[in-house]
């Protein structure tokens, strides 16, 4: 029976403890972003304390639906704060992981000066030493990066080979902000020239691309991908994907979240935070039940292993 049809009579409170899925992962949210630039951004532009008293609450009601753990996707140089995640994972008990690496989509708006000048050698050894020695004493367990569409442009052709060469080297897996198909195809081809696992490269913001071929041909290479940025008004193309995915025997190689939450430094208050619930309490519903515990449970620990 579609889980829609056991929800029907539901409403409320009674559809989110309905909705709930025990053990779940959401792979790709966000607690804060400053979006003021590399070259502009600097400790003490927010108050952590303000952050945590919001961000918590959030998480809590998540947790209330059975999220266990909660990627944190927020790049350096874009708000990446490691002391902040811990914080709140000491507090809710839901663990917060963080990342390393650099993000150039947004026209290269966060890459800071020093990635222009350095290698993809030296931008590796980087976020190696990251990996290994943690950031404020939290060690990341994924690399994150962004490059725009396609054809890709020397920095982001730099960044991926950068990350490819860290999870090469460290196991980690990399999910990458993906402007295209064009992009994540070119990503894929710079992964196997690096001779780094292509099952460790996680196509983010897959739902970007319309045409569902290079969907498949990504996760039949071995790559993940993931379909984020599920609200209301994407509902239905969010679904089609998955349901896609599912016809074609790629359910397993697919990943799915919100791209929500969101602390805006400089703005009041950290402006509109959206909450993680979207997913459980009205996304879910629409899905196939035995999708579920693959799409949120199995997955995520399987693309996020290292």
């Amino acid at each position: 029976m579609r889980r829609r049809e056991l929800l029907a009579g539901a409403l409320g409170a009674g559809v989110a403890r309905a909705a709930g899925v025990p053990g779940s992962i959401l792979v790709h949210e966000h607690v804060m972003v400053d979006f003021i630039g590399a070259d502009k951004i600097a400790p003490g532009r927010y108050d952590a304390d303000e952050v945590f008293r919001i961000a918590k609450s959030k998480i809590e009601e998540v947790k209330a639906l059975g999220c266990v753990r909660l990627i944190e996707c927020t790049p350096n140089y874009i708000g990446r704060d490691a002391r902040l995640t811990r914080r709140l994972q000491e507090a809710t008990g839901v663990e917060v992981w963080t990342n390393t690496g650099l993000y150039g989509a947004a026209a290269h708006k966060y890459v800071p000066k020093f990635a222009y000048e350095e290698t993809a050698e030296q931008l590796a050894r980087r976020w190696v030493k990251e990996a290994r020695d943690g950031v404020d004493g939290v060690k990341p367990r994924f690399v994150k990066s962004g490059v725009n569409k396609g054809p890709l442009d020397e920095i982001d052709r730099k960044l991926v080979r950068a990350a490819a060469m860290t999870s090469r080297e460290t196991g980690l897996p990399v999910a990458i902000h993906t402007g295209d198909g064009k992009a994540a195809i070119e990503e894929a081809e710079i992964f196997d020239r690096e001779r780094a696992a292509l099952g460790k490269l996680i196509w983010v913001h897959a739902q970007s691309e319309k045409d569902h071929a290079i969907h498949e041909k990504m996760a039949r290479a071995g790559a993940w991908v993931e379909f984020d940025g599920v609200n209301a008004r994407s509902a239905a193309w969010h679904e089609e994907c998955l349901r896609f995915m599912a016809e074609k025997g790629l359910l397993g190689r697919t990943l799915v979240s919100q791209d929500s939450g969101w602390y805006r430094v400089g703005e009041p208050g950290g402006g509109q935070y959206n909450g993680y619930t979207y997913l459980y309490t009205d996304f879910v519903p629409r899905l196939e039940e035995r999708w579920v515990k693959t799409l949120l449970v199995e997955n995520p620990r399987a693309a996020f292993s290292s």
